[in-house]
């Protein structure tokens, strides 16, 4: 599968709208009605996207965001992030700042409400099961290890302005109602 019909599948099952694990749903549905070689492809790129987005200054943006982020809450937050589309996650990506300029994460610093959809994670698995009634061949190879030499401490609040001073406005020290 190549990048756009990885993420033209996506904007597919976001047309429907709706809360990111109906994306999820839509997706698997969509990728299910495919022939089983496209959903292993689907299942490559999505772990090259994953991948390349397994970066310190994502996961401290998401920690910002979600009021912390373990390794699962990162993953989910990505997960979370693809059902926002390709524009979205590749300039989130380049410049984890920008997310700061979502309306839903700028409410977010008031609300709380925190980004994550587990669910998007699995399209692949469960669509590959739906669509063979068996479990998705697993990669031999194992996925690339990014550097994360240049983590930093989410909890302070300096190197979270110095880093991300965006999402720092909002998160660090929230607006007043």
């Amino acid at each position: 599968m190549r990048t756009d019909d990885f993420w033209q599948l996506i904007d597919s099952a976001r047309s429907g709208g709706g809360e990111p694990d109906a994306i999820a749903a839509r997706a698997v549905a969509l990728l299910a009605a495919r022939d089983p070689e496209e959903i292993v492809g689907y299942a490559r790129h999505q772990r090259r996207v994953l991948s390349a987005s397994y970066r310190v200054d994502l996961w401290g943006a998401a920690y910002l965001i979600n009021g912390g982020a373990s390794d699962d809450g990162f993953e989910y937050f990505r997960g979370w992030l693809m059902t926002q589309g390709r524009e979205v996650f590749a300039r989130a990506v380049a410049d984890p700042d920008s997310l700061a300029e979502l309306p839903r994460v700028r409410s977010a610093s008031l609300s709380g409400e925190e980004f994550e959809c587990a669910d998007m994670l699995a399209v692949p698995w469960d669509a590959y099961r739906k669509a063979t009634a068996t479990d998705l061949p697993t990669d031999r190879e194992p996925p690339p290890v990014p550097d994360l030499n240049d983590f930093w401490d989410f909890d302070d609040a300096d190197e979270a302005r110095r880093r991300l001073p965006k999402l720092a406005a909002l998160f660090v020290e929230p607006p007043q109602e």
